[in-house]
């Protein structure tokens, strides 16, 4: 029983250092972090488009069929998008993200109205106001980003003309 306890924590000390190894790697190269996600989510997406589509046959009714085919080419389309074009796509799953978190912190938020009575039930509030602000300054940073890199190339031309 010790060995065996031992072993697992060897492993799970193993695993915690690969993730943290990971997690660095991650916030030094998030260019790099973003495109492999970009890929990894365009190639889930694909394998859940074909089975939607294997999974559409099994279905009785020309209605269930159809929205299984459609809910599949829907998965395919976004799955060739994320790895065709990667680097958009890593834009796209950022505001995929914030919209994410934005519909979470107001969830929190209508629990916390639901149950405020409840004690430590203002957990739900501040997850949902940190949510909502964490959402925002995605979108903002985006925004900002975006802004940077337009007015930049603008602002040299106008110098250099």
């Amino acid at each position: 029983m010790l060995n065996a306890y031992r072993r697992d924590a060897v492993c799970s000390i193993c695993l915690g250092g690969l993730l943290v190894i990971a997690g660095l790697a991650a916030i030094m190269l998030p260019f790099v972090a973003g495109v492999a996600a970009s890929i990894l989510f365009g190639s889930l997406l694909l394998v859940a488009g074909i089975a939607h589509g294997v999974y559409a046959w099994s279905q009785r009714g020309a209605g269930a069929v159809l929205w299984q085919v459609l809910i599949g080419i829907v998965y395919l389309i976004t799955a060739l998008y994320l790895l065709v074009l990667p680097v958009t796509g890593v834009v796209a799953l950022t505001f995929a993200l914030a919209l994410y978190i934005l519909i979470a912190g107001i969830f929190e938020i209508a629990i916390f109205l639901r149950l405020r009575w409840l004690r430590g039930a203002a957990w739900f509030l501040v997850d949902g106001r940190v949510s909502l602000l964490l959402a925002i300054l995605i979108v903002f940073r985006l925004l900002l980003s975006g802004i940077a890199r337009i007015t930049l190339p603008l602002r040299l031309r106008e110098m250099a003309g």
